[in-house]
This record gives C-alpha cells, sequence and structure tokens, in this order.
C-alpha cells in the first residue's frame, strides 16, 4: 500500500493534515520504516490529489506488509466488502447497488456461498472478473460461488454458479466431524444443526442403524463418530451426493463401520437389521415407513426417527401436558424462534405423533402377522420452515407384543 514516510516529530502534524483531506487509510497502522521514520498508508486513489505545505516534509513508500488498525480489525466483513466494493466502482455507488451487497453469505473453507439476490444489477456484470476477486478478498476466501434455486428434480439439486475458482469441492467442520461435498452439485443445510447434535448424543452404543436418505451424511457420520454406532447402511439415490458421503467417510476414518446403498430406499435389500432407523426427509417420509418397519429387527424391534413438516395455525398459547407418561417436547417459541426445554407440547404436534404411532404400528403388525406396540419417546422441532409450519422428528420405539 502506498504510505507517505516523516520523522516522528511530523507525524502527528501529518496525520491531522491527511485526516482534514480524507487521504489517510484507517485500515492499517503507522507503520515504522528505516531511519528512525514512520509511514502513514494513504488512500491510492487520493495520491492525485496529494498537495503538502513545505513544512511536511515526506517522502512516498510502498509498505508490503501492512499491519491493519484496530478499527479495521473491528468492522464486519459485510462492512469490509462494502467499502471494498465502494472503492472499486468509484463514483459510480448508489442506492441500487447497496441492496444488492450481501450481509450474510455461508462459509465453507476457502469458499464463499453468496445468496440468489447478490450482485445482480447491470453495473456488476461489467466488472467482470475484478468483482469476484474484491469480494474473495474482502471476505478472506480463495473461491466464490452464487447459490440459486433448487431444481425441482426430487433430489434437491442445487442450482449454484462458480464465479471464482475452478473446483466447487469444499470441507465443511460441524461439531468435529468433517464433510466434504461439491457446492454445485450438494446442498448443506446449516438448520439442521440442532438435530445433528441431538443424534451425536443418542445412546447408540453396538446398535446397527439404517440412515434411509443419507445425503451427504448429515446424520451417518454423527450416529458413526459420536454416538458409537457399531454399523451404519446409508442410503442415497443421488449420486454426487453418494461421492461425497463416500469421501467423508474416509476423511473421518469411519468407511470400515458403514456400506452406502445407492439406489431407491424401497427396493433396498435389508430385513430384520436395524436397531434404529433414521428417516430424515422432508417435508415427508412417509413413503419410507414400510421399509422401515421390515428392516427393524423382527424380534426385539428398535426406534425410528421420523422427519415431518407439521402445519401449525397459530395459537395463543401451547397446551400444558400433564398425563403421566406424556413425551418431552421442544419447540421454538413464536416471538424469538429459539427452542426451549419443557413439557409444552403444540395440540397439532401431539395428534400428529400419536397418528404416526398408530399407523406404524398398524404396518408392523400386517408385516409379521403378530402384534406389535409403538411408544411415543420425544417429539423435536428442529426449525420453523415456513409460516406455521415446523420441521419434527418423532423417536417412537417399536416392540413386538411377546406371546
Amino acid at each position: 500500500i502506498p504510505a507517505l514516510a516523516t520523522g516522528r516529530q511530523l507525524a502527528q502534524r501529518l496525520r491531522e493534515h491527511l485526516e482534514e483531506e480524507q487521504m489517510l487509510d484507517g485500515r492499517y497502522r503507522l507503520q515504522q520504516v528505516p531511519w528512525g521514520r514512520v509511514a502513514l498508508p494513504v488512500l491510492e486513489e487520493k495520491l492525485s490529489q496529494l498537495c503538502l505545505p513545505p513544512e511536511m516534509p515526506c517522502e512516498l513508500v510502498w509498505i508490503q506488509d501492512p499491519v491493519p488498525s484496530r478499527a479495521s480489525r473491528r468492522r464486519t466483513p459485510a462492512q469490509t466488502l462494502r467499502d471494498e466494493l465502494q472503492r472499486l466502482l468509484g463514483g459510480s455507488w448508489s442506492e441500487e447497488l447497496e441492496q444488492d451487497v450481501p450481509h450474510s453469505w455461508q462459509r465453507h473453507g476457502d469458499l464463499v456461498l453468496l445468496g440468489e439476490d447478490s450482485f445482480r444489477a447491470a453495473p456488476w456484470e461489467r466488472l467482470g472478473p475484478a468483482l469476484w476477486e474484491t469480494v474473495a478478498s474482502a471476505l478472506g476466501a480463495r473461491r466464490v460461488a452464487r447459490r440459486g434455486r433448487v431444481l425441482p428434480d426430487g433430489m434437491r439439486t442445487p442450482s449454484v454458479t462458480l464465479l471464482l475458482g475452478q473446483d466447487g469441492w469444499v470441507e465443511h467442520v460441524d461439531n468435529g466431524i468433517r464433510y466434504t461435498f461439491d457446492v454445485t452439485k450438494c446442498m448443506f443445510s446449516p438448520g439442521n444443526i440442532t438435530e445433528k447434535l441431538r443424534v451425536a448424543s443418542l445412546p447408540c452404543s453396538g446398535e446397527v442403524v439404517v440412515d434411509l436418505y443419507a445425503g451427504i451424511g448429515y446424520f451417518t457420520l454423527p450416529f458413526l463418530i459420536h454416538a458409537g454406532a457399531a454399523f451404519v447402511h446409508a442410503c442415497e439415490w443421488n449420486v454426487h451426493a453418494v461421492e461425497a458421503l463416500r469421501r467423508a467417510l474416509v476423511l473421518n476414518g469411519v468407511q470400515d463401520r458403514c456400506r452406502v446403498h445407492h439406489g431407491d430406499n424401497r427396493k433396498l435389500e435389508l430385513w430384520d437389521t436395524a436397531d434404529r432407523v433414521n428417516l430424515g426427509l422432508i417435508p415427508s417420509s412417509e413413503e419410507g415407513w414400510p421399509v422401515a418397519c421390515r428392516i427393524l429387527k423382527k424380534d426385539t424391534g428398535g426406534v425410528l426417527h421420523i422427519h415431518h413438516n407439521v402445519e401449525t395455525p397459530p395459537a395463543p398459547t401451547p397446551v400444558l401436558l400433564a398425563e403421566q407418561g406424556s413425551p418431552e417436547v421442544q419447540h421454538p417459541t413464536e416471538d424469538t424462534g429459539k427452542e426451549t426445554v419443557g413439557a409444552r407440547v403444540r395440540p397439532e404436534w401431539q395428534r400428529w405423533a400419536e397418528a404416526t404411532a398408530t399407523r406404524i404400528q398398524g404396518l408392523l403388525a400386517e408385516l409379521h402377522r403378530q402384534p406389535w406396540c409403538t411408544s411415543v419417546l420425544h417429539v423435536e422441532a428442529v426449525k420453523s420452515y415456513a409460516p406455521h409450519v415446523h420441521h419434527l422428528v418423532l423417536d417412537l420405539e417399536c416392540r413386538p407384543v411377546l406371546p
């Protein structure tokens, strides 16, 4: 960066002059230079306007590794991005462009994934690669991509454009687990973090788990790495997600305890296998319920984790469950969106859980030609999916009735 070097005695006066003329580059600290002098960083675009009085002798120098100022370290990445873009555009800045600058983004290693509405105005296109290089520099990244709408192909394939860089493969560390995927081919859902943490805490030691909708390993990997499952069968029909999952299994050193089944899980050739089945598909995993029933061990049964989107009309207050044996429930509060733990359950959630338990009980009895019992262990609210729609998970215990 350019800087003006002068003696220590004149440094304060020179600083005041540069600040008055709005030429001081506040992103960097004063730098020490040879012969007992200090250098004050100046804005490169203002050099042509520089005019110093004779009583302030100084020399123009270039600093190779400038030290950021404390003020610049306190600035948010979004503020830094906006400042760098304003410098890039000069006098062309406008309110329309201001609205086009993102305030949030996803970060995966050295790649930032921008929202679909970022940088859509015409002036940005004229900047070409310089725009994406500026974005990467301001956000401390090497690669930049922009998200589009999810394709309606049954696999939730993202429409992502790589704007800077040659490769879309990234690594994301979550709760000590290394996930890897190609952002142009697979999605990463940060909103499922609470459920991934809950799965990681489940007591699965020695169990065989079947993950019917494995994706890139959102729940397969926590079952293996933290929950202590002895073995996991991971089912997935998206070839790109399958590749990502297989890479992640190797990254985490658990490939010997997992078998990946590529294809439609309704054609899965597994029976009488699982102590636990995860059905992590929304808005509904109902098509997988018959598969899950035949996969459960027929002599001992097990636990199903059933994901579903449940419509919840607005209500003034939730209903307090007072009955003995009622399931513990967690749900987001209406005003903050944060989760609270307690014994409050919305009637719609309870009705859905009970209806699902009855339906599964019937499927199991029909399949095995003997009575089964199902018991609601827990209802978890993962997140608000849409207005008045919540993504829930039902933990359902399923056991054969002994004669």
